[in-house]
């Protein structure tokens, strides 16, 4: 018969065995904490820290961009800023409409902001904050800042702009920067790795980011940009910034770096009032180091503007501007040079040999050529000229002589060793060549054989040529240093610039006096047409130069009888461009400059009083000092090549 346990037996036997099952369950459980806390704790730690810790883009302060004197033009600034973060967004048109009781928001905004959150949200970039308004007022910020613990998704802070001091002195130079455009991201992206376009793409959608559009800024977009880093931020569970932590010096944002230019801004301020609204351009370079010291487009427009965003409305405005402040014409402007350009043709013709100082051609006022007269300014003629009276005198009937005597051909090939043609960027954008025509260039942009009678129009600046305001002063320049090797610039310490050209092609030193012998005599003999403008007003230095006058319509056989009309009589757009090409001082030469006032019809009369004030201001500001980066300069090497250590985004 089986032997059976008792109850109280199977009882203390379960009883055993859920003891032993609890205590291994207990077991492991001392062990895994044991594990967690002891062991694995760092682990852990970091895990959980990293629930609340993020890494967030720290975008690179932008580098300034200096004069000669290290004054800033362009530099950065700390505004309210209100943005959104639309991965955080339950109803982003219901927190736009929360953020509009508290500052101004236009409509069109809202619609512009719900507009680039939809974007995101495509993008899969939720997480990049989009900026509702750049720049707050003092009153707004504060108020909005209170305001905004309430509202989901809403980031208010001080962030850093973009400012141009000077506002539009130096808009054609500068240029402007903006918020990154499908364009700009496809642009800047060239070359990059595929792994590092996604860190790429946040870093310019980021509200604090912006790319040079334009000019030196857009020229120089790797120099200034600098190289991002990530800030280690304690968020709540909604991922709401709480707190900054304490930075990893290798995770830092590096700034870009400092661009210096050669311009004195004091000088440019005196050249731009100068003009006194009339539109133009002026150029002024120094002939001994090649700088250029001012370089003004105006009218102009205020790049300020451009930083956060232009309206439609502003730049309609700005575009549709008669005036064209847009138009960057002291390196982008094309203009017939006129009698400006009559030392080019003396030039060719004595190199080539058919003319020297003696050869004399008489002017009775007009010349018959091809079946038409040919006038002269002066409808009495000049007489007799020779070379220097040709030049003081700025007789056309002479250089019309002179150039046929030359040729086109060799009157281009003189044309570029001065420079024109040329397209002369200097580190900046918009810059253009102009023209300077010949029988081949005829031949394969028209397909048709040069005419004789376009070499009398070239002889005396008109026709197919074309220069710009700094092209006309590298070859005041070249003939004030006697044919010296001679290289402008415009950055002074900076990204290096791609070689524009060089005026180091070989002119006589003897031709060259014979052509500064005739601008003296335009300033300083009287006849001279620009005799009155000749004294610099500092008792004792004089300029030379040479007047021109741009034709921008036909003058018909009847007005020339009647008597050409001017001024008032006719529409603005119709009257001759004023130009006029000086240096100084006459006996040591140190400054040269080129002014072009559009519509201004006189060069000795328009254009000669605004380049002899401006030179004498160049003078009267020449104290000898030392430019500020000079010895930056001096001191680059191949690892400061012009972007930050590291890699750059």
């Amino acid at each position: 018969m089986a032997r059976r346990n008792s109850p109280e037996a199977d009882f203390d036997r379960r009883l055993l065995l859920a003891a032993g099952a609890g205590t291994a369950v207990f077991a492991t459980l001392v062990g895994r904490l044991s594990q967690l806390q002891l062991i694995e704790s760092d682990r852990y730690t970091k895990l959980a820290a990293e629930n609340h810790v993020r890494l967030v883009l720290a975008p690179p302060e932008r580098g300034q961009i200096l004069d000669r004197f290290a004054r800033p033009l362009a530099s950065q600034r700390q505004a309210g800023r209100v943005s959104v973060i639309p991965e955080r967004l339950e109803d982003a048109e219901a927190t736009l409409r929360q953020i509009a009781e508290h500052i101004d928001l236009p409509e069109t905004r809202v619609k512009r902001v719900l507009e680039e959150i939809s974007a995101s949200r495509i993008r899969r970039s939720g997480f990049v904050p989009v900026t509702v308004v750049q720049e707050l007022s003092y009153e707004e910020f504060a108020r909005l800042r209170v305001r905004a613990v309430e509202m989901e998704g809403v980031d208010v802070q001080m962030a850093s702009t973009r400012s141009y001091p000077r506002g539009r002195d130096f808009a054609h130079i500068l240029g402007y920067v903006a918020r990154a455009s499908a364009d700009d991201l496809t642009r800047l992206a060239e070359g990059r790795a595929p792994e590092d376009l996604e860190t790429f793409e946040e870093l310019f959608r980021h509200p604090d980011m912006r790319v040079g559009r334009q000019g030196m800024e857009r020229f120089a977009e790797d120099w200034l940009r600098g190289r991002p880093g990530r800030r280690r931020v304690v968020t709540n569970a909604h991922g709401r910034p709480m707190e900054e932590l304490e930075q990893d010096p290798t995770n830092a944002a590096v700034a870009g770096k400092d661009l210096y230019i050669t311009i004195d801004s004091e000088l440019q301020r005196v050249a731009i009032d100068r003009f006194e609204g009339e539109s133009g351009a002026a150029v002024v370079l120094d002939i001994a180091s090649g700088d250029v010291l001012a370089m003004v487009s105006t009218p102009a427009f205020d790049p300020n503007a451009f930083v956060n965003g232009i309206s439609g409305k502003d730049y309609a405005e700005l575009r549709d501007n008669t005036m064209s402040p847009l138009y960057p014409r002291a390196h982008g402007g094309v203009y017939p040079p006129g009698s400006t350009f009559k030392m080019v043709v003396a030039t060719a013709a004595l190199e080539a040999g058919v003319i020297d100082t003696k050869t004399r051609f008489t002017c009775h006022g007009r010349m018959w050529f091809g079946g038409r007269n040919w006038h002269c300014h002066k409808k009495g003629g000049h007489g007799s000229v020779d070379l220097h009276n040709g030049i003081k005198l700025s007789c056309d009937v002479y250089f019309y002589q002179v150039a046929r005597l030359a040729g086109v051909d060799k009157i281009a090939e003189v044309a570029r060793k001065f420079g024109f043609g040329e397209d002369w960027v200097l580190g900046m954008t918009g810059a253009r060549g102009g023209l300077v025509p010949d029988r081949a260039w005829k031949r394969k942009a028209r397909n048709e054989e040069w005419f004789e009678g376009e070499t009398l129009n070239f002889g005396i600046g008109q026709g197919q040529l074309g220069v710009t305001p700094v092209q006309l002063a590298l070859m005041t320049a070249r003939i004030a240093a006697e044919g010296k090797h001679f290289k402008p610039r415009l950055i002074g310490f900076g990204p290096d610039v791609p070689e524009d050209g060089e005026l180091d092609m070989p002119l006589d030193a003897e031709i060259m006096k014979l052509m500064k012998s005739g601008m003296f005599g335009v300033t300083s003999e009287p006849g001279g047409t620009a005799y009155r403008s000749g004294d610099l007003g500092l008792g004792g230095p004089r300029l030379a130069g040479k007047t021109g006058t741009a034709q921008v319509r036909n003058i018909s056989a009847a007005e020339r009888v009647s008597g050409v009309r001017t001024g008032d009589a006719i529409a603005r757009e119709l009257r001759d461009h004023a130009l006029f090409v000086a240096y100084a001082p006459t006996d040591n030469p140190r400054y040269a400059i080129s002014v072009v006032v559009e519509h201004g019809e006189g060069g000795s009369r328009t254009a000669a009083p605004v380049a002899r004030d401006i030179l004498a201001a160049a003078i009267k500001m020449d104290s000898g000092r030392t430019p500020a980066y000079s010895k930056r300069a001096a001191t680059k090497t191949p690892d400061t090549d012009g972007k930050p250590e590291g890699d750059p985004v």
